[in-house]
């Protein structure tokens, strides 16, 4: 068995209502009182591509949910539209446990970007959104203009974190953080200067937003 479907039993067996067993390599199955049963890969790869996913769809063709079970794991854009279009869940090991509690394993995405995705398509002067990566997006707005985000979700995001999104996933025109309760440090705000681009919490993107 895998470090990381070891990893999944055991924090799975922490939390109320739920229970998991291993099925077979990294597939398992969690019960969920009042709710259907889960089948969940649990995948310890840095980069869930669209080849990995369908990999994982045809060795489990029961699969509800795709977990990403590394912090740091990036899901590209093509990736989440596949797992969308399959009714197959997709995010952390977070998102997992909150989805099976809900019995929305089929339909969840990862719970850290849900509500910026949910604001963006929300926002009355958006065109049209088109998602590269789960953390970035690019923005159409009515007026034309085009605009490529990126989301950082750490409650005080630092000059590193600014940098590292920009190195791993190139050159943005804004950085939002996406923390409710967070904001950006002045560090961060002075790298994204230094960068060419604004570090922004969501009042201040809807503002951008709504000028550009």
């Amino acid at each position: 068995m895998s470090w990381q479907v070891k990893r999944a039993l055991a924090y799975i067996a922490e939390q109320p209502r739920l229970s998991a067993q291993h099925v077979a390599g990294e597939l398992i199955r969690i019960e969920v009182e009042d709710q259907p049963d889960v089948f969940a890969v649990i995948s310890a790869v840095n980069k869930v591509d669209a080849a990995t996913a369908t990999s994982y769809r045809q060795e489990h063709p029961e699969m509800d949910f795709l977990c990403g079970y590394r912090k740091t794991c990036v899901w590209p854009g093509d990736t989440i539209e596949y797992l969308q279009r399959a009714n197959i869940g997709w995010g952390s090991a977070g998102t997992l446990t909150s989805a099976a509690f809900d019995g929305e394993a089929n339909t969840a995405s990862h719970k850290t970007y849900f509500f910026p995705d949910r604001l963006l398509r929300q926002y009355g002067r958006v065109k049209e959104l088109s998602r590269e990566y789960d953390r970035i997006y690019r923005v159409t707005l009515k007026t034309g203009t085009v605009l490529k985000i990126g989301m950082i979700a750490d409650y005080e995001p630092n000059a590193d974190a600014v940098r590292s999104l920009w190195d791993e996933f190139g050159p943005v025109d804004i950085v939002w953080n996406i923390n409710p309760n967070g904001s950006p440090s002045l560090e961060a705000i002075e790298a994204g200067i230094e960068l060419g681009c604004e570090v922004v919490i969501w009042e201040e993107l809807k503002e951008r937003l709504r000028t550009a």
